[in-house]
């Protein structure tokens, strides 16, 4: 095993970067190219056809069965055109990847031949196995009948020789069990409620829309080196290895030069974005070894989580040619930063305005004002369930470690939000602050010209941090899906609204002045989400007893997390919001535990098989070694003289001894742990003993594997380590 170690960091170390087929075009040119966007309907289809379909997708209405059928020729001839065979409804179970079943577009033709055909009733619906996928009890095996249905606000794209087709799945009784579903109704909810508060200020706004600008970290390995690691092939983390001597502690590689091989796959991948219209805009070098990072132009919400799904699917597959393997995982190796998806989530209406976004005079930021509140309120109210989804068993390995925020949501303003938040809680009515006025930074550098400060800093402790337009969800792991938060969100952030609604329009029914009103709810608002507002050191050990005392959530069990989606107040604004009934929140928390049950027990399962089948006999073959090296000293040397000369390998030998009874000692008792828990029927208690009790277990394990890992033989060794894994040339 340690000369193929050896051969494989031979051939990563050695690989060159492959070459890329660079268009000769401009972005511009193949931008969009695989996707049936507005100007390929309007190439494809009727005239009539066209802006039908237009209509609804801008006006969210359904579209005519008799008007689908029309798209459906449309769509296959530029499908065919393009060269696809085949086509597929694309969907997002809970699985938190994406799933396709794909069909011919061939037809009998009654002469013993075929055509190409396909329909409106192809393209609306088709019907999945609902059984085969997590359900959380929905659907039992011998249910199998599901539905898929076309998403018309996301536009239908190619890959590879198949039409996938944007859709939603939900049970034949109903029940949404993906993603996509909820999302579209968290979506519904906020731009009603949105809508009627921003009214108060533009009573032309007909809707307010929800945007998305996510940043997905990834690490790259090479090939050679994950396929020697048998962990980061079947989990996507390594589950031993000891740090680097050189990891991150230089940050030297945060922002700085992208190495080729890297640098090829990175514009490969941008290439492959721009043709499936994914505005793929930001690359760099993230903190860590090997991690890095890509970031699109903001779209909104529905899109920019379908593209994010494309995307993670779409890195996977790039990765390969370039002879990398990506990983999404949130904590891929110890010791070094994990990957986030930061969710970058704003509201702006039909009229251009950011609704986050200070103004230029009294009224905009009046209502700059109302909705940067409301949020506060939203987040604080809920933020043990927006804790709860983003929470998973690989994040949990991330959040509070190495940069990433801690497992308690708060919100970061900065000082000049936080100072005028202030002032209004204390000001008269006839008082207002004026934000438009940003201060000049002035640097005293010729060359350089005045930079304007944004109105807040950044702080990276901060799960939840406004930053000058937008709100920043951080705590969002890399792997997950970005809908997970992006439904908590919007729903809870709908909720408040509605209510700050209803409380404004009792005032104003009771003659006060619209304005009066706006602020006498905007101070009730700053003082009741005071706990939620902070911007010191998240990881600090004092913000945690605060937290506490303040009485945010601090669980940090994720099985016990995940209770949250199912307290009264989350299973009532779901409700209200018309996202989730009671059913599918308790079938999706059902499919949430079994989901953080079995990717534990993968884990543990390769960490006993590597720990007594790869680590413990190389340990025991390298004490074998040193014994007989032992024996030999003292049949050479007098006692005295060999005593000192082997005292280090004695001592070697020894530490040995104990860390591979200990490893033996620990599996063996982690084995038993998994089966006491997989006894256990309820589903919350079994993720609660997997928590409790195989966790510890192995960590213990590794912990015993890393110290071996420092003592035995560099060319013994099995499994290639972390400083071969994560320095690319």
């Amino acid at each position: 095993m340690s000369q193929l170690r050896f051969k494989v960091v031979d051939e990563a170390f050695n690989r060159k970067a492959d070459p890329v087929a660079i268009p000769a075009e401009r972005p511009q040119a193949y931008y969009g190219k695989n996707v049936f966007n507005r100007q390929k309907m309007f190439e494809y289809l009727p005239a009539d056809t066209f802006e039908a379909l237009i209509y609804a997708i801008d006006n969210k209405e359904a579209l005519p069965r008799e008007v689908a059928d029309s798209v459906a020729e449309g769509m296959k001839q530029w499908a065919i055109d393009m060269g696809a065979r085949h086509y597929t409804h694309w969907f997002q179970p809970l699985t938190e990847t994406t799933a396709e079943k794909h069909d011919g577009f061939v037809e009998h033709d009654g002469k013993g031949g075929v055509i190409e055909k396909f329909n409106g009733k192809l393209l609306v619906q088709q019907e999945p196995d609902a059984s085969s996928f997590p359900n959380g009890g929905i659907r039992n095996t011998f249910e199998a009948r599901g539905y898929s249905a076309w998403d018309i606000s996301s536009p239908a794209f190619i890959m590879g020789n198949t039409l996938c087709i944007p859709t939603i799945f939900i049970s034949y009784t109903g029940e949404s069990l993906d993603y996509k579903t909820p999302l579209l109704r968290a979506l519904n909810s906020v731009d009603k409620a949105a809508t009627a508060v921003a009214r108060y200020f533009d009573p032309e706004v007909k809707h307010v829309k929800s945007y998305l600008g996510w940043e997905q970290e990834y690490f790259l390995v090479d090939e050679a080196l994950y396929s020697a690691r048998p962990d980061l092939m079947l989990t996507g983390r390594t589950l031993m290895g000891h740090e680097s001597a050189k990891n991150q502690q230089l940050e030297d590689h945060y922002f700085g030069a992208i190495p080729s091989r890297v640098e090829a796959f990175m514009l490969d991948l941008e290439i492959e974005c721009h043709r499936l219209g994914i505005p793929a805009k930001t690359r760099h070098n993230e903190v860590a070894p090997n991690q890095f990072e890509l970031a699109p132009i903001f779209e909104e919400t529905n899109l920019a989580n379908d593209h994010n799904l494309l995307l993670m699917s779409l890195i996977a597959e790039v990765a390969r040619r370039h002879h990398f393997r990506v990983l999404l995982h949130e904590k891929p190796f110890a010791g070094i930063n994990g990957s986030g998806k930061h969710n970058n989530w704003s509201l702006g209406t039909d009229r251009g305005v950011l609704l986050f976004a200070p103004g230029k005079d009294t009224k905009q930021n009046l209502q700059f004002i109302t909705f940067v509140v409301n949020v506060m309120a939203a987040v604080h109210r809920h933020n043990a369930l927006l804790k709860a989804s983003i929470a998973s068993a690989t994040n949990a390995h991330r959040l509070g470690a190495n940069e990433a925020p801690p497992a308690i949501i708060s919100i970061f303003t900065g000082s000049q939000l936080a100072e005028i938040l202030e002032r209004i809680a204390t000001a008269t009515n006839s008082e207002l602050t004026d934000l438009s006025n940003r201060e000049g930074l002035r640097l005293n550098v010729s060359q350089i010209p005045e930079i304007m400060l944004d109105n807040t800093d950044r702080n990276r402790t901060s799960p939840f941090a406004f930053t000058g337009n937008r709100f920043e969800f951080r705590a969002v792991g890399s792997s997950a899906n970005c809908a997970s938060a992006m439904i908590a969100l919007n729903a809870a952030v709908a909720e408040q609204l509605i209510s700050f609604k209803a409380k404004v329009d009792a005032h104003v029914a009771n003659g006060e002045t619209l304005r009066d009103a706006l602020l006498e709810e905007i101070r009730v608002l700053i003082k009741e989400s005071a706990p939620i507002h902070f911007d010191g050191n998240g990881y600090s050990d004092e913000w945690k007893a605060e937290a506490a005392r303040r009485g945010l959530d601090c669980e940090t069990s994720v099985p016990k997390i995940f209770d949250a989606y199912l307290r009264p107040e989350s299973v009532k604004m779901f409700a209200d919001a018309g996202v989730f009934s009671k059913v599918e929140l308790e079938a999706r928390n059902e499919v949430k535990w079994e989901m953080y049950t079995k990717k534990v027990q993968i884990e543990a399962r390769v960490l006993g098989d590597l720990a007594l089948n790869h680590v413990l006999p190389v340990a025991i073959r390298y004490q074998s070694i040193l014994l007989d090296n032992v024996s030999k000293i003292r049949s050479i040397f007098p006692d005295d003289k060999a005593a000192r000369m082997s005292a280090s390998e004695i001592d070697t030998i020894e530490a040995i001894a104990t860390h591979c009874r200990m490893i033996k000692e620990e599996t063996e008792a982690m084995v038993e742990a998994r089966k006491v828990a997989n006894r256990i029927a309820s589903e919350r208690d079994k993720a609660i003993a997997y928590h409790d009790t195989v966790v510890p277990r192995m960590d213990v394990i590794r912990r015993h594997i890393d110290k071996l890992e420092l003592m035995v033989d560099n060319e013994m060794w099995p499994l290639p380590k972390y400083r071969e894994l994560l320095f690319i040339r």
